[in-house]
Protein backbone atom coordinates (compact mmCIF):
# COMPACT_ATOMS: atom_id res chain seq x y z
CA UNK A 1 0.00 0.00 0.00
CA UNK A 2 1.16 3.51 -0.77
CA UNK A 3 1.95 5.63 2.28
CA UNK A 4 2.76 9.36 2.13
CA UNK A 5 3.77 11.81 4.86
CA UNK A 6 1.71 15.01 4.80
CA UNK A 7 4.20 17.90 4.84
CA UNK A 8 1.73 20.12 6.71
CA UNK A 9 0.48 18.02 9.63
CA UNK A 10 3.26 15.40 9.60
CA UNK A 11 0.92 12.40 9.56
CA UNK A 12 2.08 9.28 7.71
CA UNK A 13 -1.14 8.62 5.75
CA UNK A 14 -2.11 5.54 3.80
CA UNK A 15 -3.59 6.06 0.36
CA UNK A 16 -7.10 5.43 1.68
CA UNK A 17 -6.78 8.70 3.65
CA UNK A 18 -5.63 10.63 0.58
CA UNK A 19 -7.23 11.84 -2.64
CA UNK A 20 -5.14 11.83 -5.83
CA UNK A 21 -4.99 15.05 -7.83
CA UNK A 22 -3.04 14.07 -10.93
CA UNK A 23 0.23 15.35 -12.30
CA UNK A 24 2.05 18.11 -10.42
CA UNK A 25 3.74 21.22 -11.84
CA UNK A 26 1.53 21.71 -14.88
CA UNK A 27 1.85 25.01 -16.70
CA UNK A 28 -1.67 26.37 -16.79
CA UNK A 29 -3.04 27.97 -19.94
CA UNK A 30 -5.32 30.99 -19.78
CA UNK A 31 -7.72 32.82 -22.09
CA UNK A 32 -4.95 34.12 -24.37
CA UNK A 33 -3.51 30.69 -25.16
CA UNK A 34 -3.76 28.87 -28.45
CA UNK A 35 -6.17 25.97 -28.87
CA UNK A 36 -3.22 23.57 -29.08
CA UNK A 37 -1.70 24.85 -25.82
CA UNK A 38 -5.04 24.63 -24.03
CA UNK A 39 -5.66 21.13 -25.39
CA UNK A 40 -2.23 20.02 -24.15
CA UNK A 41 -2.90 21.47 -20.69
CA UNK A 42 -6.39 20.03 -20.44
CA UNK A 43 -5.94 16.52 -21.84
CA UNK A 44 -2.30 15.44 -22.14
CA UNK A 45 -0.63 14.10 -19.02
CA UNK A 46 2.59 12.26 -18.30
CA UNK A 47 2.18 8.61 -17.38
CA UNK A 48 5.79 7.57 -16.86
CA UNK A 49 7.18 4.25 -15.83
CA UNK A 50 9.45 5.46 -13.05
CA UNK A 51 9.80 8.78 -11.22
CA UNK A 52 6.65 10.90 -11.25
CA UNK A 53 5.56 14.11 -9.49
CA UNK A 54 1.95 14.06 -8.32
CA UNK A 55 -0.61 16.13 -6.40
CA UNK A 56 -2.33 14.62 -3.37
CA UNK A 57 -4.87 15.90 -0.84
CA UNK A 58 -4.89 14.77 2.77
CA UNK A 59 -8.64 14.26 2.53
CA UNK A 60 -9.21 12.49 5.87
CA UNK A 61 -6.75 14.67 7.77
CA UNK A 62 -5.80 18.33 7.50
CA UNK A 63 -7.43 18.63 4.04
CA UNK A 64 -4.45 20.36 2.42
CA UNK A 65 -2.98 19.70 -1.03
CA UNK A 66 0.66 18.68 -1.35
CA UNK A 67 3.04 17.21 -3.92
CA UNK A 68 4.78 13.84 -3.82
CA UNK A 69 7.68 12.41 -5.82
CA UNK A 70 7.44 8.65 -6.21
CA UNK A 71 8.28 5.74 -8.48
CA UNK A 72 5.22 4.42 -10.32
CA UNK A 73 6.79 0.97 -10.64
CA UNK A 74 7.88 0.27 -7.05
CA UNK A 75 5.75 2.84 -5.13
CA UNK A 76 9.00 4.09 -3.55
CA UNK A 77 8.42 7.60 -2.21
CA UNK A 78 11.28 10.09 -2.57
CA UNK A 79 9.55 12.80 -0.57
CA UNK A 80 6.57 15.09 -0.19
CA UNK A 81 6.49 18.88 -0.24
CA UNK A 82 4.24 21.93 -0.34
CA UNK A 83 1.86 22.39 -3.26
CA UNK A 84 2.70 26.11 -3.36
CA UNK A 85 5.98 25.59 -5.27
CA UNK A 86 6.39 25.58 -9.04
CA UNK A 87 9.18 22.99 -9.15
CA UNK A 88 10.40 20.15 -6.93
CA UNK A 89 12.74 21.29 -4.12
CA UNK A 90 16.45 20.52 -4.42
CA UNK A 91 16.40 18.04 -1.52
CA UNK A 92 13.74 15.96 -3.29
CA UNK A 93 15.73 16.01 -6.55
CA UNK A 94 18.88 15.02 -4.63
CA UNK A 95 17.01 12.08 -3.02
CA UNK A 96 15.91 10.90 -6.48
CA UNK A 97 19.44 11.32 -7.89
CA UNK A 98 20.86 9.28 -4.99
CA UNK A 99 18.47 6.36 -5.55
CA UNK A 100 17.97 6.57 -9.33
CA UNK A 101 21.25 7.64 -10.98
CA UNK A 102 20.69 8.74 -14.55
CA UNK A 103 16.98 9.51 -14.26
CA UNK A 104 15.82 12.39 -16.40
CA UNK A 105 12.99 14.77 -15.64
CA UNK A 106 11.08 16.34 -18.46
CA UNK A 107 10.43 20.06 -18.01
CA UNK A 108 7.00 21.46 -17.19
CA UNK A 109 4.53 21.60 -20.04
Amino acid sequence: MLSLRCPYCGVEAEETELAPGGEAHLVRQGPGSSDEDFETYLFLRENPKGVHFERWRHAHGCGKWFHAARCTVTLEVFGTYSAQVSAPPEDILAAIDARRPGWRREGPR
